[in-house]
């Protein structure tokens, strides 16, 4: 399962989206989105598998590799959770 974990006001999670938005048509892929900032069920699995790596969103997470971006990322780094 893949995951996006972003702050509903957060400028770099904004710039994110088109390139999640990209790499989900590129590969056929759906990322579940969780706003963390304004909801506390989303910060508690937020804080599930970010604890002690990230500290913060954008945070993207691939729950069956465990492989994780964490912060704004480029289009090519963003490759590494599909691939």
């Amino acid at each position: 399962m893949l995951q996006f974990y972003y702050g509903k006001e957060c400028d770099h999670c904004e710039r994110m989206k088109p390139l999640v938005a990209q790499l989900e048509k590129e590969f056929s892929v759906t990322f579940e989105r969780y706003e963390i900032w304004h909801d506390e069920n989303n910060r508690g699995k937020f804080d599930s598998y970010a604890k002690d790596v990230c500290p913060g969103v954008p945070f993207l997470y691939n729950t069956e590799t465990k492989k994780f971006i964490c912060g704004e990322s480029s289009y090519e780094e963003l490759k590494i959770l599909v691939q």
